[in-house]
């Protein structure tokens, strides 16, 4: 898949920004599974990614940046604010830990609004195109550039999360979601260990957001708005909330099918969208995922136990 997708630019040129956005969704959706390894889920992440790009923008406009600089500005952006509120929502789980999210998202949401001659309001900021490596490029190369480098950031970032889950760290975080209390009679502390996931997810989030301001080239208030975190929850689910592979498989998905039924059927896609939806979790609670998974193992056997991040059964999805 990853080759394949490799080569799209060259056998469908037109479909490249598509597939660089598709990229910046999958990170943040990434954030989002990582908070589901926990039992929690959020619906205010859209707030990272909105502080990302807000801040990316100002760095772009403010001194030209160039583009690791402008992503890398965004992302600790990200997490500094993902750290402060964190302190607070990891206090509380699940339906509260959701709407306090979603809180505080809406609050930045109203700010992003109002403060009109530093946001743009509604209206947004423009993104300056962003030099590479000290060069100004025309758009066919920067967005050529921009597809590569999303493409390797998405591998890499989705390596360093199978790797975080894996480890003890990420075993402590499931085990939230299993036995909350055991985990702090063996002396460990399920705020601490879900902070540190938190702050992963709000990071992750932020490189999404980031790197979504520079493929548009302007950032608005919708960034924060809690339609865009409904949908980060929406695409976990569809590709597989349960696995890594699963945020950007449901990413591509969601891209592909909003694009183009939004262009052949302008006044219905929402609803294309929702009937999609409600099939994958009809004939297939883990996900797109779940679904090659099952399909596989029918063709040629069970595999071996799946790794950290690979369950079978996609948390919070049919419980």
């Amino acid at each position: 898949m990853v080759l394949l997708v490799a080569v799209t630019p060259v056998l469908a040129p037109t479909s490249q920004v598509l597939l660089t956005l598709a990229f910046a969704k999958g990170l943040a959706v990434l954030g989002i599974i990582v908070l589901l390894q926990a039992g929690q889920v959020s619906f205010g992440h859209a707030l990272y990614f909105a502080v990302s790009a807000y801040v990316a923008a100002s760095v772009a406009r403010s001194f030209g940046g160039e583009l690791v600089t402008t992503l890398l500005a965004g992302v600790a952006a990200a997490a500094v604010v993902g750290l402060v509120v964190g302190v607070f929502v990891v206090r509380y789980r699940y339906i509260f830990f959701a709407m306090l999210n979603l809180a505080v998202s809406m609050i930045f949401f109203a700010l992003l609004e109002k403060f009109y001659y530093v946001t743009g309001g509604s209206d947004g900021l423009q993104v300056p195109r962003p030099t590479v490596v000290g060069l100004t490029l025309e758009r066919g190369e920067f967005e050529t550039i921009l597809f590569y480098g999303a493409l390797v950031l998405s591998l890499l970032a989705a390596w360093g999360t199978h790797r975080y889950l894996a480890s003890p760290l990420g075993n402590m975080l499931r085990a939230i979601k299993t036995n909350e209390v055991r985990l702090e009679y063996l002396g460990v502390s399920a705020r601490s260990t879900l902070l540190s996931g938190y702050v992963l997810s709000a990071a992750l989030c932020g490189l999404g957001g980031a790197l979504m301001a520079v493929a548009q080239g302007i950032v608005t208030p919708e960034y924060a708005y809690w339609v865009r975190s409904g949908e980060f929850v929406f695409i976990a689910i569809l590709g597989g909330s349960g696995s890594v592979a699963g945020a950007f498989v449901g990413a591509l998905i969601y891209e592909g099918v909003r694009t183009y039924a939004a262009a052949f059927a302008s006044d219905i896609w929402q609803m294309v969208l929702g009937i999609v939806l409600l099939v994958i979790i009809i004939f297939g609670p883990s996900g797109v995922t779940g679904l090659y998974q099952r399909l596989m193992d029918r063709l040629v056997g069970p595999a071996r136990p799946r790794g950290a991040g690979d369950s079978e059964r996609a948390p919070g999805a049919a419980e």
